[in-house]
């Protein structure tokens, strides 16, 4: 056993006794990540759910690859994952494929994990590049492209971005193995996620690794580079429920296929922007859309 999996052993451990002690036995565990739109869909599904009679415990804040295991072994009942996260990073698919064809393959290879991925959201959280407009258009870079011709011609950008792009199977060295460029070592600033946007904002960087659907790509006028050679795989925000829970709960998946229905790109850039750039409180903007999609 590495080191890497006796930590992750431990934490799981550590989860397991703190949650152990609260849960019910008919208590709906609602998971979620450690960022804006993560907590933003806990939040709802908590509140949606405790609206239909359910009783529910909320674990929010977890890393992507805890979280994960959490739900395989039972102790996280659903959560809010991506498509293209289940493909590349927990079921190794390296194979590049349409959306539909992402959703159907990680829909099949999760199902046989006794996890059941729900109806797919239009909101395709995908990772992008993002420049602030003006420099973007005072240096002529629209497209991925544009910006590896900018640097393999000798200009010094630096990028942005967290620690996980980094060492990603989709992240950030394949990017640049497929695009043809590569930022010199001193050029990549390792930082948390939503630091990257304050720091491309405040012009540290001149570029940084984004959510495409975060509300603060429109609200500091930045622009997300045209990923014209279709490097990234579709992100479909999914309600992805254990298999067991859900034969036990049958209406979780109507429930949680109706607030899939009503999130797209819009609505979740939105969203997002409530919480990051009006500064309101994620309980408060997730009641708020319940109520104007009329689900609660």
């Amino acid at each position: 056993m590495n080191i890497q999996k006796m930590i992750r052993g431990v934490v799981l451990s550590a989860f397991a006794l703190t949650a152990g002690s609260t849960f019910a036995a008919d208590t709906v565990v609602v998971g979620g990540k450690n960022f804006t739109e993560q907590q933003l869909m806990a939040e709802m599904t908590s509140q949606l759910l405790k609206a239909k009679g359910f009783e529910v415990d909320t674990r929010a804040g977890m890393g992507s690859a805890v979280l994960r295991q959490a739900q395989e072994s039972g102790q996280i009942d659903v959560y809010w994952e991506y498509t293209g996260t289940s493909l590349i990073t927990y079921n190794k698919v390296t194979e590049r494929l349409s959306a539909e064809d992402t959703y159907a393959k990680v829909k099949e290879l999760d199902a046989k994990k006794g996890l059941t991925w729900l109806d797919a959201s239009k909101a395709n959280n995908t990772y992008g590049l993002a420049m602030r407009r003006a420099d973007a258009k005072k240096r002529g870079i629209n497209t991925i492209s544009e910006l590896a011709a900018a640097i393999n011609g000798g200009k010094s950008l630096t990028l942005a971005c967290n620690a996980e792009f980094a060492a990603r199977a989709d992240g950030l060295k394949p990017l640049q193995k497929a695009y043809g460029f590569e930022f010199d070592r001193a050029s990549v600033k390792r930082m948390d996620t939503g630091l990257t946007y304050q720091a491309l904002r405040d012009d540290q960087v001149e570029v940084a690794l984004v959510f495409v659907t975060d509300g603060r790509i429109p609200a500091f006028d930045f622009v997300v580079l045209k990923d014209d050679k279709g490097y990234f795989p579709a992100y479909a925000l999914t309600p992805v429920v254990r298999t067991a829970i859900l034969e036990k709960h049958p209406k979780l998946g109507e429930l949680l296929n109706a607030l899939s229905s009503k999130l797209d790109d819009a609505v979740m850039g939105r969203l997002n922007a409530s919480v990051d750039v009006e500064r309101k409180a994620i309980r408060d903007v997730a009641e708020g859309f319940l109520k104007e999609a009329g689900l609660i």
